[in-house]
Parts: structure tokens; sequence; C-alpha cells
């Protein structure tokens, strides 16, 4: 039974901590305090952190993000988000290839200057397979950051950077 008690204890703890690491919001939607962001509810003009898991070497499936106001020093900057118009899932080279396309057709309205003269690169979150068939997914979210790897400070909205 001891250890019963323990097992809520710390099951409380992990929700509790959870729930009060997530990012505020204001009442115009802008994250006001950093924090957790979930995956799914990223929105143009969010800032965010890197993170090993989400961006190492490898491709893999993102949850959440630690979001922090654009004000702050910060990585990564949400400047597109549209959903895929496709029936089918296509090959996961074909949906990074996709995303990527698309993301750039909307880089240089958003930053005020072309990708090709541009200090900043892009980053793309999109559907996997799996989120695809079990979430319905068809959100990509295009973000933006600095090639170099100095942390974005303020948005990058018609910076020209």
């Amino acid at each position: 039974m001891k250890n019963l008690a323990v097992y809520i204890l710390v099951a409380l703890g992990v929700v509790a901590y959870n729930v009060s690491t997530d990012a505020d919001r204001d009442s115009t939607g802008s994250i006001v305090s950093e924090g957790s962001v979930d995956a799914f509810q990223l929105r143009v003009g969010d800032c965010f952190d890197d993170t090993y898991a989400a961006f190492g070497d490898e491709v893999s499936e993102v949850d959440s993000l630690p979001g922090v106001p654009c004000s702050s020093p910060h990585d990564n900057e949400v400047y597109a988000a549209f959903n895929v118009d496709l029936a089918e899932f296509p090959s996961d080279d074909e949906m990074s290839m996709l995303a990527f396309d698309a993301c750039l057709e909307r880089f240089e309205n958003f930053v005020g200057n072309s990708y090709e003269d541009s200090e900043l690169d892009i980053l793309t979150l999109y559907p996997s397979k799996e989120s695809w068939g079990l979430q319905n997914d068809r959100e990509v979210v295009c973000a933006l950051y600095d090639m170099n790897t100095n942390k974005l400070t303020g948005s990058a909205r018609n910076s020209g950077l």
C-alpha cells in the first residue's frame, strides 16, 4: 500500500508539473511566458527553442516544444501553417519535400527577403504516417531559424534578415 501511495504522489507530481509548465498566452494568443507548447497547437508567430529530441540528427516525432516569448532569445519562429490537401499519405521523402517547397513559397512574404539572400533557414514540422492515419493530422508548420544557429530576438516578420 505504501508503494501505491508513493506511485500516486509521483503520478500527481508529473501531472502537476506538466500542467504548470505549459506556456502562457495573452488575450491575443501570443506566448507571454515560457513553457511547453503542444506541437498540434503551434500558431503563426509562436517562438520556440530547439530540443535535441526533436531536432537531433534523425527525423523524429514531436509532441511538444519549449515555447518562449518572441521578445526573449529563441531558436525558431513559426511563420506559416497550412493543411496538406492529399487523399493519401505520400512517402516520408515526398512529404518532406512537399512541406519544404510549400514553406519556401511562404518565406519571402513573411521575412521580407528572399530565401537565397536571407540569413535564415527553414524548419518544417509535418505529419508522420502515423499521425496522418491515427489523428487525421494534415498540418504543416513552417518555422525559421538563424542558419548560424544564433538566437533570434523579436519577430523575424518583415525583418529583411
